[in-house]
């Protein structure tokens, strides 16, 4: 059985549960006592540290596109063994890899057209192709983190973002959703489908504490995102207690990656694509993959097109020593905050397969209906 029905059936048999309460007069404890999701005292929560410094490297590069390839599974099988000779050159040259990573689409590279068309080239995690990988984990020792786009049985229909973890041991750590997507960047919109866009039933299936998660590892407090140009998502992380911010995007801004890190006192690596020369896409929109340290120094980088490994070590010790949450003026702005409304209401994707957008056109036809910011 996998993750998603695990979740899923378990959600269905608290969901149950609650209503069975909710007929006896009594309050589920839940509702009663909201998960803590932010200490008070400003510390967080850790495991042990297995070493005082840790290295990054991260892999940018250019994958074949499926919509390209002979077959999806030909396409897929060809990007996994791309993946893997990135994976044993990271691990062969340099300092030994701790966390390996690659960028937004390494698997199935960037596919354009419908919703319809799209969904033919994702994955599903688990699934051989993250078999595959956790085997290379294991054999160099080192966390492997990657983006893809993938579906899964559970929503049907959609087209989910989602950033697998693989571990040492080879097995699947966590999976990140996308927190959200940028909204009005230009005359399109993107159809996939976010925490954001399905809020409720994502809260309903997989609790409130996975909305911004964080994977508390040997090497130090990760998550994974692929969101950009977005300070509140990762003030959140931060608030949980990341300290090493991982990042999956494309055609992504340096100085966000530079000032998220700062803003937040966290170390940040992000993987950018690579483009072919015959791919269409301006060199200047491939490459450029980074890590930086809390000051938003840069540690290491690529600013090219090329493929390539960067690498910088993180002193994750030092770093952790007496440090606290960032100390946000939380109470200064809350009543600006709370009078602010999102353009946007939630939810706006928890729709039946049928009625979900077909394309960027649809999507933003879809956002200008239910804008709140727009006179109707």
């Amino acid at each position: 059985m996998t993750r998603s029905a695990i979740t899923h059936r378990l959600a269905s048999v608290l969901g149950a549960s609650a209503l069975l309460l909710a007929a006896l007069g009594a309050t589920p404890a839940s509702a009663a006592t909201p998960p803590l999701l932010v200490r008070p005292d400003g510390g967080y929560p850790t495991v042990p540290l297995e070493k005082d410094v840790v290295v990054i490297k991260v892999v940018q590069n250019a994958p074949l596109n499926l919509q390209k390839a002979p077959s999806i599974k030909e396409g897929l099988a060809t990007n996994v063994e791309r993946m893997a000779a990135w994976i044993q050159k990271a691990c062969t040259t340099g300092k030994k890899p701790d966390f390996i990573l690659f960028n937004e689409f390494p698997l199935t590279g960037y596919s354009s057209g419908t919703r319809e068309e799209k969904l033919k080239f994702t994955i599903q995690v688990p699934g051989p192709e993250t078999q595959r990988l956790g085997e290379l984990a294991k054999a160099c020792d080192t966390y492997i983190v990657f983006g893809s786009y993938a579906t899964d049985p559970a929503w049907p229909g959609h087209i989910l973002s989602l950033n697998p973890v693989i571990g040492r041991d080879g097995k699947l750590k966590h999976v990140y959703w996308k927190s959200r997507n940028v909204i009005r960047l230009n005359d399109d919109e993107i159809p996939t489908t976010t925490v954001e866009n399905v809020r409720d039933k994502f809260r309903a299936k997989y609790g409130i504490e996975e909305e911004f998660p964080v994977l508390m590892t040997e090497y130090g407090n990760i998550a994974v995102s692929t969101v950009q140009l977005d300070p509140f998502v990762f003030a959140a992380y931060a608030m949980r207690g990341v300290e090493i911010m991982l990042r999956t995007a494309t055609l992504f801004s340096k100085t966000d990656v530079q000032a998220i890190a700062l803003y937040n006192n966290m170390y940040s690596a992000m993987s950018n694509i690579t483009f072919p020369a015959d791919s269409g896409v301006p060199a200047s929109f491939g490459g450029g993959s980074l890590i930086v340290d809390p000051r938003g120094k840069v540690l290491a980088e690529d600013p090219s097109n090329n493929d390539a490994i960067v690498e910088a070590e993180v002193p994750i010790a030092a770093f952790r020593k007496g440090r606290t949450i960032p100390r946000y003026p939380l109470e200064v702005v809350k009543p600006v905050f709370d009078q602010y409304r999102q353009e946007i209401p939630l939810n706006h994707l928890d729709l039946p397969p049928a009625q979900l957008p077909q394309t960027t056109k649809d999507m933003k036809d879809l956002l200008d209906r239910g804008s709140r910011w727009k006179k109707k």
